[in-house]
């Protein structure tokens, strides 16, 4: 099968086209016919040698047709997606016409959507609905604030908590996405800012933050909860530096909670994939209800633009690859 291997670490020219054998069946395992996969930020920290592991095969999500599942937890011919539990990192990932991965990093997804369509969806969906969900409790008629929205996971995000009925802040970096924020759901748009605090009005009281700036400015965000209110840290589009000086008792309001949540979790037995309702997902975005397309959709021969495009910020939301 042809597959794309990690040759040494650099730019996208170190992601070179073999042809490799073709993964056999596993108990407990299923292979996929990949039919398309996201492209993620993490993919490219691991062609950098910037990620502390990486298989030969990178990858760390698909969508596809179950070839086979010597367990029968799959039916073979089923729509499946899979992410993490190692993709990519321990185990040769989705960059290939086939792939085998454990069960529980696999659930059906069915729904009236192109592969490319499907492909956007999993990791994306899947991280912004567990953190909405399940770290930060999101219920209808509460306050979010989303900063770093216009990124791939922060416009799922919006589209998920609009859907559930909650009222969404969204912050940028540019003023001129708010139109594209604003036709996500989102009732107010911010430009982002470390200290955001002071540019929103002191009446807006943030039931939940979703801080995909991460570790620059997550105590100005915990300045922003009402009391019991909970802010999540779910990516770091600020940099990975440390929180400096962090003094919990002196920086956080009493009463408020902070969290985090990973999407390499996926997989462990605190984070089967199967918890996340991915068709239910799929079908909302097959009914126009999430605004969920990809941004861009490349052929398996166009790995290095992919990359490329990823690398200079140049996405506008999620690209794939289909096979």
């Amino acid at each position: 099968m042809r597959a794309i291997i990690l040759e040494g670490f650099g730019g996208p020219d170190k992601l070179v086209y073999r042809d490799i054998p073709e993964p056999e069946p596993m108990e407990g395992h299923v292979v996929i016919e990949v039919k398309a996969f996201g492209l993620n930020h993490a993919e490219m920290h691991m062609r950098r040698g910037e990620w502390a592991e990486n298989a030969d095969v990178i990858g760390i999500e698909c969508v596809g047709i179950v070839k086979s599942c010597p367990g029968g937890e799959f039916p073979v011919g089923a729509r499946v997606a899979a992410m993490m539990g190692g993709m990519g990192r321990t185990i040769n990932g989705s960059y290939a016409e086939y792939t085998r991965v454990p069960v529980n990093v696999v659930t059906l997804i069915e729904a009236d959507l192109s592969w490319a369509e499907l492909a956007a969806l999993p990791e994306t969906y899947a991280t912004a609905w567990t953190c909405l969900f399940g770290a930060l409790e999101l219920q209808a008629g509460q306050t979010l604030l989303i900063r770093g929205a216009t990124s791939a996971f922060g416009q799922a995000a919006v589209n998920l908590a609009v859907d559930a009925g909650a009222t969404v802040i969204a912050t940028t970096r540019s003023r001129e996405r708010f139109a594209m924020l604003a036709a996500l759901g989102a009732s107010r748009c911010a430009i982002e800012a470390p200290d955001l605090s002071r540019h929103l009005s002191e009446d807006v009281k943030l039931d939940c933050i979703l801080d995909l700036v991460g570790n620059s400015v997550i105590v100005d965000s915990l300045s922003m909860l009402r009391r019991n209110g909970r802010a999540c840290i779910a990516g770091w589009l600020g940099g990975l530096d440390p929180v400096k000086d962090f003094n919990p008792l002196a920086q956080m309001n009493s009463g408020v909670f902070l969290t985090f949540f990973a999407s390499f979790h996926f997989g462990t037995p605190g984070f089967p994939v199967s918890e996340v309702p991915l068709t239910e997902i799929a079908r909302k975005a097959a009914a126009g209800r999430f605004k969920a397309k990809p941004s861009r959709v490349f052929s398996f021969d166009e790995i290095h633009e992919a990359h490329r495009i990823m690398e200079a910020n140049e996405a506008g939301g999620k690209m794939v690859v289909v096979l």
